[in-house]
Protein backbone atom coordinates (compact mmCIF):
# COMPACT_ATOMS: atom_id res chain seq x y z
CA UNK A 1 0.00 0.00 0.00
CA UNK A 2 1.58 3.59 -0.95
CA UNK A 3 0.88 5.72 1.66
CA UNK A 4 3.39 8.44 1.96
CA UNK A 5 4.90 8.23 -1.60
CA UNK A 6 7.62 10.99 -2.28
CA UNK A 7 9.86 11.97 -5.23
CA UNK A 8 13.68 13.42 -4.75
CA UNK A 9 15.55 14.56 -7.64
CA UNK A 10 19.13 15.04 -7.21
CA UNK A 11 22.64 15.29 -8.09
CA UNK A 12 25.95 14.20 -6.04
CA UNK A 13 28.84 16.12 -7.41
CA UNK A 14 32.06 15.08 -5.92
CA UNK A 15 34.98 17.79 -6.43
CA UNK A 16 37.42 15.33 -7.76
CA UNK A 17 38.64 13.95 -11.29
CA UNK A 18 37.67 10.87 -10.24
CA UNK A 19 33.48 12.35 -9.89
CA UNK A 20 32.02 9.58 -12.21
CA UNK A 21 34.03 7.03 -10.26
CA UNK A 22 32.11 8.35 -6.84
CA UNK A 23 28.73 8.80 -8.39
CA UNK A 24 28.58 5.25 -9.93
CA UNK A 25 29.84 3.58 -6.52
CA UNK A 26 27.55 5.67 -4.43
CA UNK A 27 24.71 4.76 -6.75
CA UNK A 28 25.44 0.94 -6.76
CA UNK A 29 26.62 0.67 -3.18
CA UNK A 30 23.49 1.28 -1.98
CA UNK A 31 20.82 -1.09 -1.40
CA UNK A 32 17.12 0.75 -3.78
CA UNK A 33 15.51 -2.32 -4.10
CA UNK A 34 12.44 -0.35 -1.94
CA UNK A 35 12.51 2.51 -4.74
CA UNK A 36 12.56 3.43 -8.35
CA UNK A 37 15.20 5.07 -9.65
CA UNK A 38 16.03 6.31 -12.55
CA UNK A 39 19.38 8.49 -14.12
CA UNK A 40 20.15 11.32 -16.55
CA UNK A 41 22.95 13.24 -17.56
CA UNK A 42 22.05 16.21 -15.10
CA UNK A 43 20.11 13.98 -12.30
CA UNK A 44 18.69 10.84 -10.88
CA UNK A 45 15.20 10.42 -9.63
CA UNK A 46 13.88 8.29 -6.71
CA UNK A 47 10.16 7.52 -6.34
CA UNK A 48 9.21 5.69 -3.15
CA UNK A 49 7.72 5.63 0.39
CA UNK A 50 9.10 8.40 2.45
CA UNK A 51 11.19 5.94 4.54
CA UNK A 52 12.86 4.46 2.05
CA UNK A 53 13.55 7.39 -0.35
CA UNK A 54 15.08 9.03 2.49
CA UNK A 55 17.26 5.85 3.47
CA UNK A 56 18.67 5.49 0.07
CA UNK A 57 19.64 9.05 -0.31
CA UNK A 58 21.36 9.20 2.99
CA UNK A 59 23.13 5.83 2.45
CA UNK A 60 24.53 7.04 -0.96
CA UNK A 61 25.66 10.50 0.59
CA UNK A 62 27.45 8.69 3.23
CA UNK A 63 28.47 5.91 0.61
CA UNK A 64 30.36 8.74 -1.42
CA UNK A 65 31.55 10.76 1.77
CA UNK A 66 33.59 7.47 2.10
CA UNK A 67 36.07 8.48 -0.03
CA UNK A 68 37.33 11.75 1.95
CA UNK A 69 36.41 13.93 -1.35
CA UNK A 70 34.62 17.00 -0.75
CA UNK A 71 30.79 16.18 -1.58
CA UNK A 72 28.20 18.49 -2.83
CA UNK A 73 24.55 17.36 -2.77
CA UNK A 74 21.51 19.11 -4.07
CA UNK A 75 18.19 18.04 -4.10
CA UNK A 76 14.21 18.43 -4.07
CA UNK A 77 12.12 16.34 -2.31
CA UNK A 78 8.28 16.58 -3.33
CA UNK A 79 4.78 15.20 -1.99
CA UNK A 80 1.60 15.08 -3.24
CA UNK A 81 2.16 15.00 -6.88
CA UNK A 82 -0.50 12.40 -8.85
CA UNK A 83 1.66 11.79 -11.46
CA UNK A 84 4.17 10.00 -9.42
CA UNK A 85 2.09 6.99 -8.36
CA UNK A 86 2.04 6.30 -12.25
CA UNK A 87 6.27 5.74 -12.31
CA UNK A 88 6.44 3.93 -8.60
CA UNK A 89 7.22 0.16 -8.73
CA UNK A 90 5.95 -1.36 -5.48
CA UNK A 91 9.05 -2.98 -3.76
CA UNK A 92 8.90 -6.79 -2.44
CA UNK A 93 10.12 -6.09 0.92
CA UNK A 94 8.42 -3.66 3.05
CA UNK A 95 11.09 -2.98 5.49
CA UNK A 96 11.90 0.73 4.07
CA UNK A 97 15.54 1.60 5.76
CA UNK A 98 16.66 -1.50 4.49
CA UNK A 99 20.50 0.51 4.58
CA UNK A 100 20.32 1.54 8.27
CA UNK A 101 22.26 -0.67 9.15
CA UNK A 102 25.23 -0.35 6.64
CA UNK A 103 25.58 3.54 7.43
CA UNK A 104 24.31 3.14 11.19
CA UNK A 105 27.84 3.12 12.70
CA UNK A 106 29.22 5.92 10.37
CA UNK A 107 29.83 9.39 11.57
CA UNK A 108 30.13 12.08 9.64
CA UNK A 109 30.35 16.05 9.76
CA UNK A 110 28.03 17.82 7.24
CA UNK A 111 26.69 21.34 6.78
CA UNK A 112 23.46 21.95 4.73
CA UNK A 113 20.73 24.78 4.01
CA UNK A 114 16.66 23.67 3.06
CA UNK A 115 13.73 25.35 2.19
CA UNK A 116 10.65 24.35 2.70
CA UNK A 117 7.40 25.16 0.55
CA UNK A 118 3.74 24.29 1.67
CA UNK A 119 1.83 24.30 -1.35
CA UNK A 120 -1.74 24.92 -1.43
CA UNK A 121 -2.24 26.20 2.61
CA UNK A 122 -2.86 29.66 3.33
CA UNK A 123 -0.99 29.20 6.78
CA UNK A 124 1.59 28.16 4.60
CA UNK A 125 4.24 31.15 6.62
CA UNK A 126 3.12 29.63 9.64
CA UNK A 127 4.28 26.01 8.97
CA UNK A 128 7.56 27.19 7.42
CA UNK A 129 8.04 29.39 10.58
CA UNK A 130 7.61 26.52 12.97
CA UNK A 131 10.32 24.86 11.52
CA UNK A 132 12.39 27.84 11.61
CA UNK A 133 12.41 27.77 15.21
CA UNK A 134 12.24 24.52 15.81
CA UNK A 135 16.02 24.03 13.92
CA UNK A 136 16.77 27.11 15.74
CA UNK A 137 16.02 25.39 19.37
CA UNK A 138 17.87 22.95 18.40
CA UNK A 139 21.84 21.55 18.61
CA UNK A 140 21.93 21.50 14.74
CA UNK A 141 21.32 25.13 13.89
CA UNK A 142 23.67 26.81 11.86
CA UNK A 143 23.89 30.61 13.26
CA UNK A 144 26.66 31.41 10.38
CA UNK A 145 23.61 30.90 7.57
CA UNK A 146 22.48 34.12 6.56
CA UNK A 147 18.53 33.27 6.01
CA UNK A 148 17.95 30.94 9.06
CA UNK A 149 18.10 27.57 7.75
CA UNK A 150 21.24 26.22 7.70
CA UNK A 151 21.96 23.19 10.38
CA UNK A 152 24.78 21.33 10.65
CA UNK A 153 26.56 18.41 12.33
CA UNK A 154 27.22 14.55 12.24
CA UNK A 155 24.85 13.23 9.28
CA UNK A 156 22.23 11.18 11.44
CA UNK A 157 20.79 13.86 13.60
CA UNK A 158 20.90 16.54 10.31
CA UNK A 159 18.65 13.70 8.28
CA UNK A 160 16.39 13.19 11.02
CA UNK A 161 15.81 16.93 11.35
CA UNK A 162 15.09 17.29 7.57
CA UNK A 163 12.59 14.02 7.13
CA UNK A 164 10.83 15.52 10.37
CA UNK A 165 10.43 19.11 8.69
CA UNK A 166 9.11 17.20 5.72
CA UNK A 167 6.83 15.14 7.07
CA UNK A 168 5.63 18.12 9.22
CA UNK A 169 3.24 19.20 6.37
CA UNK A 170 0.67 17.32 5.62
CA UNK A 171 0.06 17.89 2.13
CA UNK A 172 1.71 19.01 -0.87
CA UNK A 173 4.89 19.94 0.13
CA UNK A 174 8.63 20.30 -1.66
CA UNK A 175 11.54 20.55 0.43
CA UNK A 176 15.10 21.58 -1.17
CA UNK A 177 18.38 20.62 0.44
CA UNK A 178 22.14 21.46 -0.48
CA UNK A 179 24.60 19.87 1.37
CA UNK A 180 28.32 20.03 2.05
CA UNK A 181 30.28 16.80 3.26
CA UNK A 182 33.96 16.91 3.26
CA UNK A 183 34.53 20.37 2.48
CA UNK A 184 38.21 22.05 3.82
CA UNK A 185 36.13 24.81 5.49
CA UNK A 186 34.99 22.08 7.80
CA UNK A 187 38.77 21.55 8.81
CA UNK A 188 38.07 23.25 11.46
CA UNK A 189 34.61 22.28 13.24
Amino acid sequence: MKKNLITLQFSIHPMTNNFIEIIKGALQGVNTSNVTMSTDDVASTMIGEQEAVFDAVKAMIIHASKSGTHIAFNGTFSSGCPSVVHEFHEPSEQKFRINQESYAPFQQYVSAKFNLYPLGQPDYMDSIGSEISRLKNSDLYNATSKNGSGLHGDVHPVFLFLEDSFSSVQSHVVMTVNMSVNSPSHKNV
